[in-house]
């Protein structure tokens, strides 16, 4: 299947999408044509395991990838997880359900797509005869990182380096990410917020310089963001997989309409929905759930994407971005693949900080996109009532999620819904216990907070979060926002010296 970028570039394949990353033109990739899911394959779908499932689905549009080979990729990455369902379904009520999405190596809803993209990537390099080493950029709020350090560690023909807000994660992501082990990975912090990481990986892609420079180097650029095709379309398999689950339990029949709400921050989780609608999924809305950085609840309801507006640290880190990058695939779709409009918009995002669409385009979202948010208050009590009513742990992302539905209900909408929690609670496990408890705890060691959290709850703390006081912090470097290129350059030659020691 040939991929076209959202600003006009063409690539004739999904191999040459994924280890390009982003688009030379700046753009993101979409496939040419989204390949249409049957009621007679959701059928099919009910009787498969969770990886045959994400082989069939990523089969459609992966093809000039093997078929078998997809299965094997997928049953290896799938065999990381603590269950042997990578996003099992949880029934809260008749009408509420739970996708837990964090069983995963990493206890975050990137590990579903970041276990399976290192593979996708090493098949790509294979494909297309890569020699050069595949330097993987990423910018993280706190969950991608982590995610893609574990995926790739010690893989071979890739270096990695993730760029995070050196303040603007939690204690429990920063330890993550910090105490990871590999030759090949490297974590930096930055002086600054998420958008500021991922402008500065951004402008790489976008220096024509400086990728001449890291090719002169003997590596080519890629990323493990969601704006990679590889990182996003493995998204679009737990949709399918939560709907034929409810099939299974007898909770719908197929062809019944199902809602999804889904906390986000830079939109690639509730797009992978949107595409799975396109694709034929029975998906009657999408709840876009943010935070009080709620750049995305004005653009649905209001039609203007403005980002110059203050920025919140919240204790939801992971979505605390005003940049939302997925958006500009949405936008390809609704003004019908139209390259020079999406070029237009993002020229004035880049310049003014914001744009407009047409009501008709607002409109036209708004029959698949209900969006919400929820300011710290409100997190905060749906965390603490979700857990008085049904004796549910969430995390604070999953509880932005959680208010949004709570709001979207009081509309009497009989429909099932279906609620993506994106993040085990122990990563946040201090915020979580001074809800639970009512009161801020002032204890500093974050490992005393998960033993109190315990107790408390009952809910015991994954061995992955406890296994982390025992390891060493290795990555210890902060730099200015300004110096992320400068640092790139310094890592790539360190390996070309310790490659010629």
């Amino acid at each position: 299947m040939e991929y076209i970028s959202t600003r006009g570039a063409r690539v004739p394949s999904s191999s040459s999408a994924i280890l390009h990353g982003l688009a030379p033109d700046g753009g993101l990739f979409v496939p040419a044509e989204f390949p249409i899911i049957s009621a007679s394959d959701l059928d099919a779908l009910k009787d498969m395991t969770y990886a045959d499932r994400a082989s069939f689905i990523l089969s459609k549009y992966l093809t000039d990838y093997d078929v078998f080979d997809l299965k094997e990729i997928c049953a290896k990455a799938y065999s990381k997880f603590d269950d042997s369902d990578p996003a099992p379904l949880i029934k809260i009520d008749d009408s509420t359900y739970i996708m837990e999405l964090w069983h995963g190596p990493t206890l975050a809803f990137k590990d579903v797509a970041l276990s399976v993209l290192p593979y996708l990537m090493t098949y790509a390099r294979n494909n297309l005869s890569i020699d050069k080493t595949t330097l993987i950029l990423v910018a993280t709020s706190g969950d991608t990182g982590k995610a893609a350090l574990e995926g790739f560690s010690d893989v071979a023909g890739t270096e990695i380096i993730v760029f995070y807000p050196s303040d603007g994660v939690s204690k429990m992501q920063k330890l993550q990410m910090q105490t990871t082990v590999g030759k090949n990975v490297h974590v930096v912090g930055i002086k600054g917020n998420f958008d500021d990481a991922q402008a500065a990986v951004k402008s790489i892609f976008k220096n024509e310089e400086i990728i001449k420079l890291i090719d002169d180097k003997g590596f080519s650029l890629s990323s493990a963001n969601s704006i990679n095709w590889g990182r996003l379309v493995p998204q679009i398999v737990y949709y399918f997989s939560a709907y034929v689950d409810l099939i299974n339990s007898d909770e719908i029949t197929n062809g019944d309409l199902v809602n999804f709400v889904v906390p986000t921050g830079n939109f690639g989780n509730v797009l992978a929905g949107f595409y799975a609608k396109k694709m034929g999924l029975p998906i009657d809305k999408l709840l876009v759930a943010s935070n009080t950085n709620n750049v995305l609840t004005d653009f649905f309801n209001k039609g203007t994407y403005d980002s110059n507006r203050r920025f919140f640290k919240t204790i939801s880190p992971s979505m605390d971005i005003l940049i939302s990058s997925n958006l500009e695939r949405l936008l390809f779709e609704v003004f019908d693949r139209n390259p020079d409009t999406v070029k237009r918009l993002m020229t004035e995002l880049d310049i003014y900080g914001s744009y407009i669409v047409p009501d008709s385009v607002v409109d036209e979202m708004s029959e698949t996109f209900d969006a919400y948010w929820s300011d710290e208050g409100e997190t905060k009590e749906a965390l603490y009532n979700f857990n008085d009513m049904f004796d549910y742990l969430l995390d604070p992302h999953t509880a932005v999620a959680v208010s949004a539905y709570f709001t979207f209900i009081d509309d009497e909408i009989e429909t099932k819904s279906i609620i993506l929690s994106t993040a085990n609670p122990y990563k946040f496990p201090d915020s979580v216990f001074d809800i639970i408890s009512n009161h801020t705890d002032n204890e500093k060691d974050i490992f005393k907070i998960i033993r109190k959290l315990e107790i408390s709850t009952g809910v015991e703390a994954p061995e992955i979060i406890k296994n982390l006081s025992d390891l060493s912090v290795i990555h210890t470097d902060v730099i200015d926002k300004n110096e992320v290129m400068d640092k790139v350059l310094s890592i790539l030659d360190s390996k070309q010296l310790d490659n010629k020691a």
